[in-house]
């Protein structure tokens, strides 16, 4: 008796008009990967698939502003990027370079000048805020050739050491006295608690302020 098995019949071709077979999952994931590799290619080659010329420029310029302001007496008109600070405005755009970039945030007050005879920290004031008002820095406060009181009062009593520190002691000096902030020692340093003297000047710097309030 045979043990051989019969071989399965061949499978019968397929004719050319039939229906190709479904692509498998792995075909078509790897099928749509190239396509979508291509087309992100070509957007970021080409530049013209994901954002037109015109765009892109609108992106790149920033948002400009005009403001007029009085600086040390002076009317100024200037255009500058919305994001400006008034720091940056008096060092950069207006050359007056005496206001002092310290920490940039606020903390030190090297920058501190007097908006509408307030004292304000220069770096954290947005320029284009400030239509109309009327500024004082280290630059404004002798009278030619005549010293403030105060800032003589800072060579009398020797109340810098490096000077970093100084034009934002002397302006928020000033401020302090005129709001009448004097009564004592403590009360100044109260005052003057947010100008930071790393030199440790911080005793004459009293002094000083002592001295021009007595003499006001």
């Amino acid at each position: 008796m045979s043990t051989e098995l019969p071989e399965p019949a061949a499978p019968p071709p397929t004719g050319s008009g039939d229906a190709p077979s479904a692509p498998s999952r792995r075909t078509f994931i790897a099928t749509s990967t190239a396509v979508g590799g291509a087309v992100a290619a070509s957007g970021v080659i080409g530049g013209t698939l994901l954002i037109d010329a015109e765009e892109a420029g609108a992106v790149d310029k920033p948002p400009v502003g005009r403001v007029s302001l009085t600086v040390n007496g002076a009317r100024h008109t200037v255009t500058v990027d919305n994001r400006t600070s008034l720091l940056d405005l008096l060092r950069e755009h207006l050359g007056l370079t005496g206001s002092k970039k310290g920490c940039d945030a606020g903390a030190c007050g090297a920058c501190t000048v007097l908006v509408d005879g307030r004292r304000v920290n220069s770096c954290l004031t947005l320029a284009v805020r400030l239509e109309g008002a009327e500024v004082t820095t280290i630059e404004g406060l002798a009278d030619g050739d005549r010293l403030h009181p105060l800032q003589q009062a800072f060579i009398d009593q020797d109340a810098f050491q490096c000077g970093y520190c100084t034009p934002g002691q002397i302006v928020s000096g000033v401020g302090c006295v005129q709001e009448g902030h004097t009564d004592s020692p403590e009360e100044i340093r109260e005052w003057m608690s947010g100008n930071i003297c790393r030199c440790g000047c911080y005793v004459k710097i009293v002094r000083a302020v002592e001295q021009t309030a007595r003499r006001k």
